[in-house]
């Protein structure tokens, strides 16, 4: 055990520092901005391919940010579940379907936009996902369920992440061109805007009902996130590879490679929150545990990176993400119409 902690210290500790750096960046932006464009879940990833840009991290490094990006990430994933059954209730059963519809018909379309565009089949899951569900919290989910490696989830990150300040600036311009109400708007914010902080910075502009609306869509959309990674680990087990890289096949499936560890640990983290087993002051320690190893996380993915891989699909990644968010707003807008939101 301590032989196996003083191989990974070294590589834990870099990611460490890495996420303290973003951290500290996303705080200075708060102060003379404002808010945080950039969340430091994104800065450390970006920071993590600086480093790796800059210096190549030498062999005792690399098993600790190998295990900072997959069993850190996994345990942030399981912590994740944050949103109980309750309330999605309150939405009511009608708009509770046509967030769904949203967000599988997105799934869908944005699925066939990348790979029209030439991106590889794990790198369009991930666009696709992050884009229909929540951004980088899914494309961090994902990943390890489909066996994304390093560039991959880099480049979805990094330009999902972009895109995601983009649309936070640019939808309430929306307001006055489409004549939507309060209530309009929060839904349009909620089932398009990536992040929940996003959410809040797109919507209180606008007013205090459109940031209570959009906030609870936006969570209900945040849990369509255990469904999909749910599926995919039944669906794309063929994905996944074995410790040594090699694509696993065997003919005998056991329950562990249908469905990952964490992702049932997140089903039973989600139950006993939905139940009320978990005190209310235990939530936001929680939460913040969760982001900070997702962090952390981003930071060993960012040391990974081949930054040749991610400019070579640069053009391609921003085209199927624009056309994605496009049809995610088109799908979103139309849902207003059609079911009467007033």
């Amino acid at each position: 055990m301590i032989e196996q902690l003083h191989r990974l210290l070294p590589g834990i500790l870099l990611c460490v520092a890495i996420t303290g750096v973003a951290i500290l960046l996303q705080a200075v932006e708060v102060h003379f901005v404002g808010q945080a464009y950039l969340e430091a879940l994104v800065l450390a990833i970006l920071l993590g391919v600086a480093v790796r840009t800059a210096w190549m991290p030498k062999p005792r490094f690399i098993p600790g940010i190998a295990f900072s990006a997959k069993f850190l990430l996994e345990c942030a994933v399981m912590l994740g579940a944050s949103v109980s059954v309750a309330t999605v209730l309150a939405l009511g059963p009608f708009l509770l379907v046509g967030i769904a519809s949203v967000v599988a018909m997105a799934l869908g379309i944005s699925f066939v936009i990348c790979r029209v565009t030439g991106l590889p089949l794990r790198m369009a899951i991930l666009i696709a996902c992050g884009n229909s569900i929540c951004g980088n919290s899914a494309i961090a989910a994902v990943a390890p369920v489909i066996g994304a490696d390093s560039d991959d989830i880099a480049a979805s990150i990094s330009f999902t992440a972009v895109l995601g300040v983009i649309v936070v600036l640019t939808l309430p311009l929306l307001v006055p061109v489409l004549q939507l109400s309060l209530t309009q708007y929060g839904v349009l914010a909620g089932l398009t805007v990536y992040a929940v902080p996003q959410v809040l910075a797109a919507t209180l502009p606008i007013g205090a009902l459109s940031n209570q609306v959009g906030t609870i869509v936006k969570l209900v959309r945040v849990l369509m996130l255990g469904p999909v990674v749910l599926g995919l680990s039944l669906l794309a087990r063929g994905l996944r590879t074995d410790p040594t890289g090699v694509r696993t096949n065997k003919s005998r499936l056991d329950w562990q490679e249908l469905v990952p560890w964490f992702i049932t640990g997140f089903l039973v983290v989600l139950i006993v929150r939905s139940l009320g087993l978990v005190p209310q002051v235990a939530l936001p320690p929680i939460t913040y545990i969760a982001a900070t190893l997702t962090t952390i996380a981003m930071a060993a993915l960012g040391l990974g990176v081949n930054i040749r891989v991610v400019a070579k699909s640069g053009v391609r990644v921003t085209l199927a993400v624009t056309a994605s968010l496009i049809v995610l707003g088109l799908i979103s807008y139309a849902l207003i119409r059609v079911a009467g939101i007033p």
